[in-house]
């Protein structure tokens, strides 16, 4: 028996201050919801000003800064300005890029490739000095663009680079914690935003097929990520949650 270190149950988020960069909807507005439930504090930032006032109305954070966190310098006056330290950093900015070889615009898919690695590495960057030892980097990414497919060129890429970067990140930042949410689909308005009138086809789909039975929604990635925050043994590790999509036929 190995007792070289006591059993420690994951504590709450009771007097914890929690970043969310992308909290003004979808996966970030339900994970600063679940980070006021459990007692934690939130500092919110979101592109959209008015988005995030309403998110602010309902979720009375700590404070707001509305940027688009791809304006690296932005994102690093951000946490410039930031005096009192952090516990955890989520990053839930971004969405994917589809687009075949054939369409290919070289300068766009340069410009979201670079951006998407840049993000993450720019709040690793730029929050290290900011969050306490022990507490976390939680970037999300997704799972469906791990089985190859036309379009899914540079979705796949970075399905494949965020895990290694997560890896590394975690040993470079130690001990602050690194890791990394992999979601299949969920039910945010970016979803219905890319899907438009075959969002509840989809949704039809999914409830039928899922071993879940259900469609996973935001609320599910927010329970998943308050918990690996509170969780001191998890680092550099990906964590899905995609209801068993993965399961599927292709």
């Amino acid at each position: 028996m190995n007792d070289s270190k006591p059993n420690h149950a994951p504590s709450d988020l009771v007097g914890q201050t929690v970043v969310v960069i992308g909290g003004s909807a979808g996966i970030g507005l339900a994970t600063a919801r679940r980070v006021r439930a459990e007692g934690g504090q939130v500092l919110l930032t979101g592109r959209d000003p008015e988005h995030l006032r309403q998110a602010a109305l309902e979720i009375q954070p700590t404070g707001t800064a509305a940027f688009d966190a791809t304006d690296t310098d932005r994102l690093e006056q951000f946490f410039r300005d930031l005096t009192d330290p952090l516990d955890h950093v989520v990053l839930t900015a971004g969405s994917p890029f589809y687009m075949p070889l054939a369409d290919m615009d070289l300068a766009e898919a340069r410009r979201h490739f670079g951006e998407r690695l840049a993000l993450n590495l720019a709040v690793a960057l730029f929050s290290r000095d900011k969050v306490r030892p022990g507490g976390t980097l939680l970037f999300i990414g997704g799972t469906g663009a791990r089985r190859p497919g036309v379009g899914l060129t540079v979705a796949s890429t970075l399905t494949a680079a965020l895990p290694a970067l997560t890896a590394n990140l975690a040993l470079e930042l130690a001990p602050i914690r690194v890791n990394l949410i992999a979601a299949g689909f969920v039910d945010t308005p970016l979803s219905a935003s890319l899907l438009g009138d075959r969002l509840e086809a989809r949704r039809e789909e999914l409830r039928a097929a899922l071993p879940i039975r259900r469609v996973v929604g935001p609320q599910d990635v927010a329970a998943l990520a308050t918990h690996i925050m509170v969780n001191d043994a998890l680092t550099g590790a990906t964590y899905d949650i995609d209801g068993g999509q993965q399961l599927l036929p292709h």
